[in-house]
Parts: C-alpha cells; structure tokens; sequence
C-alpha cells in the first residue's frame, strides 16, 4: 500500500475518444502537477490536436526540431503567450520543456498534413458523466 495522492482526475473508468494525443491518453493529471494547480502556483490550458500538431509543425519549421506530440501542448500555449506579449506590447521570458521528439509520431504529423486529424472536444456530458463516476472527494 502507498500513500494516498490527491490528483485531478476522469476517474479510472473513463475511456478517452480514440485520438492521437500522444501520451496524454490519460484519465488524470499527475500527482505534483495537481497540487501545484490547486495551490494556484501554475494554470492549467487545454489545447486541441489540431492547434498542437499546428504548433508542433511551426516549431519544426523554425527550429528543425520535430517534438513530441506531448511538447506540442506546451508549444502551443507559448505561442498563445509570445502572441498576447506582442499584442500586449510587453517582453517576457517565455520557458517550455521540450521533452521528447516525434519521431515516433511521422505517422501522426503525416495524418495532420493531410488534412485528416479530427477536432475532438468531450462534452460536458461525457465529463459530467465520468466525474459522477468518481467514488472519492474532489480536490479544490
């Protein structure tokens, strides 16, 4: 047995639709991600796959640097920064982590090339159901 960790999550019983979202695929956030969102020392931003694999492949063009399907959500938030700085008229130190590349996603980039990567949101519905799942305290 371990300690018991609070996490913001789907519950274990959610399946998530059959997009490629890299390894984000998952019901919850991690552990120290959760806590740190809870203690509102970061913010939490969701991005479609088409806005990530959109920033992925800027990036790539850029810095010749394929990332990660997982990066390409931190990329896509950075971008959405650098664009508020210079509407905003402001300079800002703006940090991501690369962490992987996407050599092993060519297929998925090749999908988003195409044109046939889907817009997928869950609807409140599915998120409502899913939450109404869960048989532990919320966090928050």
């Amino acid at each position: 047995m371990t300690p018991l960790l609070p996490m913001y999550t789907l519950g274990h019983n959610f399946v998530p639709a059959p997009i490629h979202a890299g390894g984000l695929r998952y019901h919850g956030a991690g552990v120290v991600v959760s806590q740190l969102l809870k203690d509102e020392l970061i913010e939490a931003r969701a991005h479609d796959q088409l806005a990530c694999f959109e920033a992925g492949t800027t990036f790539a063009r850029i810095e010749g640097i394929l990332p990660a399907p997982e990066t390409c959500h931190a990329l896509a938030t950075a971008f959405e920064e650098a664009k508020r700085c210079r509407e905003e008229g402001k300079e800002e130190t703006i940090l991501i982590h690369l962490c992987g590349h996407g050599h092993f996603d060519l297929g998925a980039y090749e999908t988003y090339l195409r044109g046939e990567l889907k817009l997928h949101e869950l609807s409140e519905e599915e998120i409502a159901a899913s939450l109404a799942k869960l048989d532990t305290p919320t966090i928050g």
